[in-house]
């Protein structure tokens, strides 16, 4: 039986990632086989990406890609802020976002089967993802992307957490300027008429119940309601907005954009996590079941 020392240890974990004791039993079930012990631990850290598919991806990045009038926008999950910083997990997001604009697959399922090898998994992008699960020990999710084609594009990524394209025909300053508006403003439409029936029902709903409380007649309480949702339209209608880089303070997207000679023809926003029910840790009953469980196998 070969000795293993820390040092073949060490260097081990620098391959892989592995725990260090992870590492040690990989090196001495392969007799101190370095090649051996690596093809060991790739098999054991193929395995955990089945364990981590049940666990909450909230957090993530979004990454984007453009060449020429083709773009992409993709949303890529992982359970904490501490994988959105790391090296193969962007780079697996940025080749993700490459690959829509190459071959245009029509859902994740047909992104993930696509080729692609990273880190020395392969041969197609879900194998990366696996063993990215594997190697850094958290379950990651490509969530959401979309493809754009035929317009001019124009992207704003707000840090990793919040992307946009826009597309439009104009000026690119100006419609840069938009995407980094729509990142602050969070529109939910192009103008009043996209906004949907559901989201508009919503607030009528929120105002008919103030107006009740106002005991105002009912023709008042009419006028109040209606003047409500003509208020959340503009609010949330992009063109109808107050540009946030506005000298005046008052100008609106629309007057913006037609002072530039430029129009957005539609956007999309991708916020991460954005509708993922994050799971909050209880730590104190976390601790007081792990001493339980101690006590009773004591």
């Amino acid at each position: 039986m070969a000795a293993i020392t820390a040092s073949m240890v060490a260097e081990l974990r620098g391959k892989t990632d592995a725990p260090m004791m992870e590492c040690k039993k990989a090196l001495t079930e392969a007799d101190g086989d370095m090649a051996k012990a690596e093809e060991i631990l790739r098999v054991k850290l193929g395995s955990k990406a089945g364990k981590a598919a049940a666990r909450i991806t909230a957090e993530g990045v979004v990454a984007s890609s453009i060449n020429g009038n083709v773009g992409a926008l993709i949303e890529i999950n992982c359970e904490t802020d501490f994988v959105t910083k790391n090296d193969s997990f962007l780079a697996m997001a940025k080749a993700a976002a490459d690959l829509i604009v190459q071959h245009n697959p029509t859902n994740v399922d047909a992104l993930s089967a696509l080729a692609y090898s990273q880190d020395g998994f392969g041969p197609t992008l879900e194998d990366v993802r696996k063993g990215l699960i594997g190697k850094i020990g958290e379950n990651m999710t490509f969530r959401r992307f979309k493809r754009f084609e035929g317009s001019q594009l124009a992207c704003y990524l707000h840090g990793t957490r919040i992307g946009v394209m826009v597309e439009f025909t104009g000026e690119e300053v100006a419609a840069k300027d938009v995407a980094m508006h729509i990142a602050a403003m969070k529109p939910v439409a192009l103008t009043s008429a996209d906004v949907s029936a559901d989201l508009i029902e919503k607030e009528r709903a929120v105002a008919t119940a103030k107006a009740a409380e106002s005991g105002k007649p009912a023709d008042i309480a009419a006028k109040m309601i209606e003047g409500s949702v003509q208020k959340y339209l503009k609010e949330v209608s992009l063109l109808d907005q107050v540009f946030v880089k506005a000298a005046d303070g008052k100008q609106v997207v629309s007057a913006y954009l037609k002072a530039a000679n430029t129009t957005v023809k539609g956007f999309t926003l991708y916020v991460v996590g954005e509708g993922i029910e994050k799971k909050v840790d209880d730590f104190a009953a976390e601790v007081a079941a792990q001493v339980a469980a101690a006590k009773q196998s004591a």
